[in-house]
């Protein structure tokens, strides 16, 4: 089987190499396009390849029709909504991401964030520890589970929010679970986003919730910005002076929430959650093994379409 890995951001080169060790030594061709500029060349790469390996690249309906013998796009991350998951369950193409691969680096990240905040974005002036404040997290998964975990290692009291996971789960870690988004949106200091981007879940986080949080709060998404309602972001941080938001995906907004806000924002100059050497080679070598044991023992494991 030809397995192409078709990354506009490179990985890592131990992870190009080991990617490539992995398919060939199961007997696959391994193949590479990376740094590419033009959406053709990823066209023109997909025409003959039976597996494909993305990172943030777009799996559109257009790439999927010009790979007639794809069988299976693993996304190297754990977000997915970069491939169109319906165009590939029509075509009977298995979708898998690597859950879990990234997660440290991007819980790292999150509470990088809640101190950069909390100091006043690094410049002079009377800032405040994390240390004894109240944190709320939105998604109890990988990621969330890490930051709760590194949080109370901080001395943070953490609180969170996850309606598939159970509360007894939750108290085992030293957790609070809470009832309600309004409960926790209204009694932390800090909320960390690990929602993904879903129907239910676009444009949900905004005027609301945000408005419950408590004076000096701050609101840090290192998940998509599509789950913000960012005209609802600018009229609740105008209404509240004390309130802060930091991201690790830009808004559409951005310049504007800058010039308004000043050092109350923050917005990574480019999504960095899984920018770790670590991250990125874990994440490839899990694609490849993935790609490997689906087409030596049909394992879906991971798969994220419908079946």
């Amino acid at each position: 089987m030809k397995i192409l890995t078709a990354t506009e951001k490179p990985f890592a080169a131990a992870a190009v190499n080991g990617i490539k060790e992995i398919c060939q030594a199961a007997g696959h061709e391994a193949v590479l396009l990376e740094k590419y500029t033009d959406r053709q060349q990823l066209l023109d790469a997909a025409a003959d390849a039976d597996a494909l390996i993305v990172r943030s690249d777009k799996v559109t309906p257009e790439v999927i029709a010009a790979a007639p013998k794809l069988k299976i796009v693993v996304r190297a991350g754990a977000g997915y909504d970069n491939i169109s998951l319906d165009a590939c369950t029509e075509r009977g193409i298995v979708v898998m991401n690597t859950p879990g691969q990234n997660s440290n680096a991007v819980a790292e990240l999150a509470l990088a964030m809640m101190i950069y905040m909390s100091r006043n974005c690094f410049t002079p002036g009377t800032g405040k520890e994390i240390s004894g404040k109240k944190l709320g997290i939105q998604a109890y998964g990988n990621v969330g589970r890490l930051v709760a975990a590194k949080a109370k290692a901080l001395g943070m009291e953490v609180m969170a929010y996850d309606p598939f996971v159970p509360a007894e789960k939750m108290l085992a870690d030293g957790v609070v679970p809470a009832t309600t988004l309004e409960e926790m949106y209204s009694s932390c200091n800090f909320i960390s986003l690990h929602i993904p981007a879903t129907a239910e879940t676009r444009g949900s986080i905004g005027y609301s919730l945000l408005s419950l949080m408590p004076d000096g709060a701050c609101l840090v998404n290192t998940a998509r910005k599509e789950v913000i309602n960012e005209a609802e972001l600018v009229k609740v941080l105008s209404d509240r002076a004390g309130l802060k938001y930091v991201t690790d995906i830009a808004a559409d907004c951005q310049a504007e929430l800058n010039e308004k806000f000043g050092k109350r924002v923050f917005a990574t100059p480019k999504k960095m959650g899984a920018e770790t050497a670590e991250a990125n080679i874990n994440a490839g070598l899990a694609a490849a093994r993935q790609i490997v044991e689906y087409f030596a023992t049909g394992c879906t494991r991971f798969q994220v379409n419908a079946k």
